[in-house]
């Protein structure tokens, strides 16, 4: 079999690796691959628009793909600088590098026209000359794409303001420039990355323009001092990253399917996130964030991307907190529990709705939403010397665009026409995109590692997939996105990896951990605990299915084992009693009702319930009605 990969970034490179590693791990002929980057290195984003500080907000132990680890000796959240080198490293592990062509633009892909001949036709130029030429190809993986057009929202008058670039084109504080009135439009984490660089830069002065608000969430565990009244101090060591703690059992591991697609586990963290932010910041709208908060229809765990690049919210608070009017309750809560306030000296950072319109004087009219914001700058004149787009990329593919009428078969389905776990069309399983689903609080690589073993699995060998891939498996792990939504592509990454994992057999059942920790080995006593109370990285993934690596079960009795250590005081309390007794106390009974319920259905329906009597192909399943 031939596969043609798009996009040398984390995805395509992942994609690479498993498909190389398919006849050694499947027991299939080798795979013929091309890897065409437009580029003239790997890294795809983290090489062509990596910006000065830039750092990952996921960790180095969920990023790092599950078979090439990042040194015990490195900080939690790596640098873009130093993940661009990782990736290098993770090609000369593998091997990858004769695989991939570099600097060779992918101009179209379309369907071969000879009966029985390879299925897809990649066109291609290479090098500075342009000039083209054709591989045919079994399979395609499109691993780029999404940030080949940036966004830029249409606003009246915009051409008003002197200078203005995309995020895409944002290298360096010096960009700046020196007193200049910088306005960052968007409310994600590169917008605040940007702010935050403006706001440390010899700016004059810095606005932060949003839409519809959001909401700041720390990369760690919140490690508060205990009666900062009586000179409380935060501990000196490191806490658990965010991404790492959340306990698997009856979350995401032995949830019935009942439950699992009801909003009860929503519910449950909504209010532990709004009640644990309130509790240490006296902010439950986001960490240390008095303004900004998302809108109605998107303040819910189960409808926002959490934006963890929060060294701004200090700035975007302080002048809120200038003339913050707390209660008696705030004030008992602060003297006895508080997370550190950060000095911005003297700086700070002017939240702002979004414009409505730029006057042709180059001062902006921003929309009346009544918001803290709005009526706090509503009376001044803003006129910016710089603005910086950080509104993201349309999801375009441009590659399929070049279809001629003449071609065989229906044209090309996109990324937000898959429908089967977001990676591939069910009507046609030859192409696949890798990484283009956005989780809530987790990270793309690892994703797109589950992404491309599925993938792989389903295209050289899918008797190895233990049952079909039912669609009713679909909803549950996707976040509510509000129609009006610009993306609606999230996902709930802990559901979503333990989805491809029960897809693939790949997941740990209660027997599995037993035997291993029965073997006697060094540590097997760790396995159950890692497994149960663990986050879902993707090297426990590993320990058992197609995918087998024996280093996985010294990953989970190592690194996985002392990243748990790491709990503080306080949040072993939270951790432990709202993240794993209280949600394994209410869903592990709750589970075993749904079970009951659902066994009864069966025997006097013959179906199970929600299943609504069909299978994953839309047929009708036989009756066991007595």
């Amino acid at each position: 079999m031939k596969v043609a990969i798009i996009g040398a970034g984390p995805s395509g490179l992942v994609t690479l690796k498993y498909l190389l590693a398919a006849d050694r791990a499947l027991g299939t002929e080798p795979v013929e691959v091309k890897l065409f980057e437009a580029e003239d290195a790997v890294g795809g984003t983290f090489y062509a628009r990596m910006y000065e500080d830039g750092e990952l907000v996921s960790s180095k132990q969920l990023t790092c793909f599950s078979d090439f680890r990042a040194g015990h000796d490195e900080p939690d959240f790596l640098s873009a600088k130093r993940y661009l080198e990782y990736l290098n490293e993770y090609c000369e592990e593998f091997r990858l590098m004769p695989y991939i062509h570099l600097s060779t633009k992918v101009v179209s892909i379309t369907r071969g026209r000879v009966p029985k001949a390879p299925r897809h036709i990649v066109t291609y130029q290479t090098g500075a000359t342009g000039e083209e030429h054709q591989w045919e190809c079994d399979a395609v993986a499109v691993c780029a794409g999404l940030h080949v057009t940036p966004n830029i929202p249409e606003i009246p008058g915009i051409e008003n303001i002197p200078f203005r670039i995309h995020s895409s084109e944002f290298k360096s504080r010096s960009q700046f420039g020196v007193d200049r009135t910088v306005m960052v439009m968007g409310g994600g984490e590169t917008a605040s990355d940007v702010a935050y660089l403006a706001v440390t830069a010899s700016t004059k002065r810095v606005i932060m323009s949003h839409r519809y608000g959001f909401h700041f969430a720390p990369k760690r565990n919140l490690n508060p001092a205990l009666f900062p009244i009586f000179g409380g101090k935060p501990g000196k060591e490191l806490t658990i990253p965010l991404d790492n703690a959340r306990a698997s059992l009856f979350d995401t591991s032995y949830v019935h399917p009942l439950l699992r697609d009801s909003m009860a586990l929503w519910v449950f963290y909504n209010r532990y996130v709004r009640g644990i932010l309130w509790l240490t910041t006296g902010t439950p709208g986001g960490y240390d964030q008095l303004v900004g908060e998302p809108d109605k229809e998107y303040d819910h765990v189960s409808r926002m991307f959490f934006n963890k690049s929060n060294k701004v919210a200090a700035y975007v608070s302080a002048p809120y907190r200038k003339t913050l009017n707390r209660g008696i309750i705030q004030r008992i809560r602060s003297a006895v529990i508080q997370v550190a306030i950060p000095d911005t000296g003297g700086r700070q950072v002017d939240l702002a709705p979004w414009p409505e319109r730029i006057n042709p004087d180059g001062t902006v009219v921003f929309r009346p939403t009544g918001r803290p914001e709005y009526e706090r700058l509503k009376h001044e004149e803003i006129k910016p010397d710089m603005v910086v787009f950080c509104t993201g990329y349309r999801q375009e593919f441009p590659f399929f665009a070049k279809q001629n009428a003449s071609d065989k078969g229906r044209p090309y389905r996109l990324a937000n026409e898959t429908n089967v776990r977001g990676i591939w069309h069910r009507d046609d399983p030859t192409v696949g995109f890798i990484g283009f689903l956005r989780p809530n609080l987790g990270a793309i690589p690892p994703l797109a590692e589950m992404q491309a073993q599925l993938w792989v699995l389903h295209l050289l060998a899918p008797s190895r997939i233990p049952k079909p891939l039912h669609p009713r498996d679909e909803p549950h792990f996707r976040l509510h996105h509000p129609d009006d939504s610009r993306i609606h592509y999230g996902v709930d990454h802990e559901s979503y990896v333990y989805q491809l994992a029960l897809d693939m057999n790949s997941a740990l059942g209660v027997w599995d951990v037993l035997m291993y920790s029965l073997r006697g080995s060094e540590g097997a006593w760790k396995m159950p605990l890692v497994w149960a109370f663990g986050s879902n990285l993707n090297a426990r993934f590993r320990v058992r299915g197609p995918w087998k690596w024996d280093g996985a079960e010294e990953i989970m009795k190592g690194e996985m084992w002392e990243t748990m250590k790491r709990r503080r005081w306080f949040f072993t309390i939270s951790d432990i009693f709202f993240l794993t007794v209280l949600p394994m106390s209410i869903f592990g009974p709750a589970s075993l009702v749904c079970w009951i319920y659902a066994t009864i259905y069966w025997v006097l329906f013959g179906v199970e319930p929600g299943y609504g009597g069909y299978d994953c192909y839309g047929n009708k399943l036989p009756s066991n009605r007595w």
